[in-house]
């Protein structure tokens, strides 16, 4: 299943938990694992706390000290730091799928996270198990 994820800044996160949910019901898979994949170079996927919108903020705000948007960078394009954060975070999670569900922790949510928006993003979400 692929769906679309319309960023509002440049650096940006979203929470996708609950269309990656759907896509989970939707596949009738009741044992296995969902992958979930971003297939950009200037945006990825994480998990994190997502009962306080602070802890996002938080990540994105240290990820910019770390890495900032103008640091002398090589690269012709100019997004450079988008791409530098992107593997940082990475491309890709996995996550554990029992009954139907997904297994996340009581505060876990996954997150798009955007490094060169706004833009719109794709999340392709595959399933694999027993049914």
């Amino acid at each position: 299943m692929t769906f679309q994820v319309k960023t509002r800044a440049r650096s940006d996160a979203v929470d996708v938990t609950g269309s990656v949910r759907d896509a989970v019901r939707a596949s009738g898979v009741q044992s296995g694992i969902c992958v979930v994949y971003v297939p950009h170079t200037t945006a990825g996927i994480t998990i994190n706390e997502g009962a306080d919108p602070n802890v996002m903020k938080d990540i994105l705000d240290t990820l910019e000290r770390l890495v900032p948007w103008q640091g002398g960078y090589r690269h012709m394009e100019g997004n450079a730091a988008a791409h530098v954060k992107t593997s940082i975070i990475g491309s890709s999670v996995q996550v554990v799928v029992e009954r139907g569900e997904l297994v996340l922790g009581t505060w876990q949510r996954i997150f798009l996270c955007e490094f060169d928006g706004p833009r719109t993003r794709r999340v392709l979400v595959k399933v694999l198990g027993e049914k």
